[in-house]
């Protein structure tokens, strides 16, 4: 597996993160540990989850249930030697309790958010800590320092960023370089085919701070997964997804016949086309089961031609470009 840097940081991470979001929802325990155990026997370093992994959140129950923490946990637990084969991430911003400061990104829940997190994960220190969401009511001067205190205790040792905004990544880096910090190693966005909004501004910011990309939903909760044919073949769809493939038919018929005339499964090309980007550090896989993970393995060793990328880009248009060219002229 050819491995990448992390935006600009010395840190190597595999092009398919494992995403453990299913973990204790959607996959038991036992499948868990499979997935992760092919996983890091095919060179997957970047293991990917958060506190509030392993449940629905609803408003009967708001607050995390931290089930996929600890299903990693237990696994590491099983062979120490496993810890130092992995970049551990995980993430802090949703409620873990029904209290006004069990959510959110101030200092006081930043710490205990860590700190129950490692006990969960059974480990000393988190590779890479990850905000799950924007907090615009906490000043990024309290967001830094509860950071560098976990840094300097050695609770944590790269900040990443979830579902930011362009400026919020340029507010935050220019907070950082002001106390003299790396700042966002990374920053976790919806990205794929059919969910090209990013690159307007976030790309670009991120290109231009140096900051590492890892994409999040690739297949398009399974729009790009041959969706079409998986139906046609008697597979049942939820009625939120029969609307969301009537909204896109046409386009869907377009892609599945391109991927067929490739002999290539329309999922391994939907990821294979976001790490032909240069911006694309790595990609999610969330599996429910090992068989979904192999089927997205390879995905980095598929190359697109130009014509092919071309056409992709007819089927599934992006924005026209970066922001402002994209709409002013």
């Amino acid at each position: 597996m050819n491995y990448r840097h992390l935006g600009r940081t010395g840190l190597k991470v595999s092009p398919i993160t494992l995403g453990c979001m299913n973990f204790g929802e959607l996959t038991d325990k036992a499948n868990s540990f499979s997935i992760m155990d092919t996983a890091l026997d095919a060179g997957i370093n970047v293991f990917d989850t958060a506190d509030v992994y392993g449940g629905p959140q609803t408003p009967d129950m708001p607050k995390g249930f931290g089930i996929s923490e600890e299903y990693i946990g237990n696994w590491l637990a099983q062979d120490k030697s496993r810890r130092d084969r992995i970049v551990l991430a995980t993430k802090v911003y949703q409620p873990m309790d029904i209290g006004p400061n069990d959510k959110f990104l101030s200092a006081y829940h930043i710490r205990r958010a860590c700190d129950a997190s490692l006990r969960r994960l059974k480990t000393d220190h988190i590779d890479l800590y990850q905000m799950h969401h924007i907090d615009r009511a906490t000043p990024w001067e309290e967001v830094w320092q509860a950071m560098e205190q976990l840094i300097r205790e050695g609770k944590i040792t790269y900040v990443g960023s979830s579902n930011f905004a362009g400026w919020d990544i340029a507010l935050a880096q220019c907070t950082a370089a002001s106390r003299n910090l790396l700042g966002l190693a990374s920053e976790q966005s919806l990205y794929n085919l059919t969910a090209r909004t990013i690159e307007l501004e976030v790309i670009p910011a991120l290109r231009h701070f140096g900051t590492g990309l890892i994409t999040w939903s690739p297949i398009g909760m399974g729009l790009l997964g041959g969706v079409l044919k998986k139906i046609s073949e008697g597979r049942r769809a939820t009625p939120g997804l029969q609307a969301r493939i009537e909204a896109k038919r046409p386009q869907l018929e377009a892609y599945e016949v391109l991927c067929a005339e490739l002999g290539e499964s329309p999922a391994r090309v939907a990821l294979a086309w976001l790490l032909h980007n240069p911006a694309v550090t790595s990609v999610i896989s969330g599996p429910r089961t090992t068989a979904q993970l192999l089927e997205n393995l390879d995905a980095p060793e598929l190359e697109l031609s130009g014509e092919t990328l071309a056409t992709l880009d007819q089927i599934w248009p992006g924005p026209g470009g970066e922001a402002p060219k994209a709409y002013a002229w």
